[in-house]
């Protein structure tokens, strides 16, 4: 049964805490996407057609990087069309997946922005290795992921907007 419906906001902090600090395993089902966020390092998805994919982070991140590989996956049919049509026009532009990319980037480098800064200031705390070292070794994993990830996507973008600046 769901847990977390009726539990009081102290006593699903106290659970919170418990499962961080717990090292084991703890395989958690839940409705409640904030709490999936704040305790969740790693959430198993069960796609279409059974294909089940782990992806790195809480309920936020899964959306993410479904977001991400679903641009990245677009259908071409329609960009294959098109494609051949621009094809004697330029050789230079943008495919539709291309485009679409360059378009959601600035969103994905705001928010890696946004989780870098709040895993900064997280890890800032001065007791927080002293007390909670676990803790502070998922932080520093979860920061050093999202830095790869907007250095990834900011060269991603600068390839993508220098390829649709000369193929004006």
């Amino acid at each position: 049964d769901e847990p977390t419906n009726d539990l009081d906001i102290e006593t699903l902090d106290l659970l919170q805490e418990l499962i961080d600090d717990y090292d084991g395993t703890v395989l958690l089902v839940s409705h409640d996407r904030d709490f999936l966020d704040r305790v969740a390092t790693t959430t198993i998805a069960i796609e279409p057609e059974g294909k089940v994919t782990a992806y790195a982070g809480g309920w936020t991140d899964y959306l993410a990087q479904r977001q991400l590989e679903s641009a990245e996956s677009a259908p071409k049919v329609k960009a294959a069309e098109t494609r051949s049509k621009s094809d004697a026009k330029s050789s230079a532009g943008l495919s539709f997946t291309e485009k679409h990319r360059l378009e959601a980037l600035p969103s994905v480098i705001d928010k890696l922005g946004a989780e870098i800064a709040k895993l900064e200031e997280f890890l800032a705390q001065p007791d927080l290795y002293a007390v909670h070292p676990a803790k502070f070794n998922k932080g520093t994993e979860a920061l050093v992921e999202r830095q790869t990830a907007l250095a990834a996507a900011e060269e991603e973008w600068l390839i993508l907007a220098e390829k649709a600046e000369s193929g004006k």
